[in-house]
C-alpha cells in the first residue's frame, strides 16, 4: 500500500498541509492555483474587502460553474475534488485550531 504524500498548498495567503494520494498532487496544486487566481481577480476589483470575502466570492463562482456543468455530466468530478479539498481543510483546522 502506497503511503500518502504530504504537501502544503497556499489558498488565500494561508498554507494548508495535506496528505494526499501521489497521483492527486498535480490536480490539487492546479486547483489551488485556480482558486488563488480568482481571489487575485477579486482583490484587483474590490480593494476594500478582506481575503475571506474574496474566498467566499471565488467559492460562489466555482459553485455556480459546478451547477451549470451539472447537465454536462462533469459535476461528479468537481464535487469529488471540492469534497476532497474541503475534507483536507477541515482536518487541518481540527488539528491546528
Amino acid at each position: 500500500m502506497e503511503e500518502k504524500l504530504s504537501i502544503k498548498i497556499n489558498i488565500g495567503e494561508r498554507f494548508y498541509p495535506l496528505k494526499i494520494e501521489r497521483q492527486d498532487e498535480e490536480k490539487i496544486r492546479k486547483a489551488s492555483s485556480i482558486i488563488n487566481d480568482k481571489i487575485n481577480q477579486y482583490k484587483q476589483k474590490y480593494s476594500d474587502k478582506d481575503n475571506f470575502d474574496f474566498l467566499a466570492m471565488a467559492s460562489l463562482q466555482f459553485a455556480l460553474k459546478s451547477i451549470e456543468s451539472d447537465t454536462s455530466g462533469q459535476i461528479d468530478a468537481y464535487e469529488n475534488q471540492v469534497k476532497m479539498l474541503n475534507d483536507n481543510i477541515e482536518e487541518y483546522l481540527r488539528e491546528n485550531i
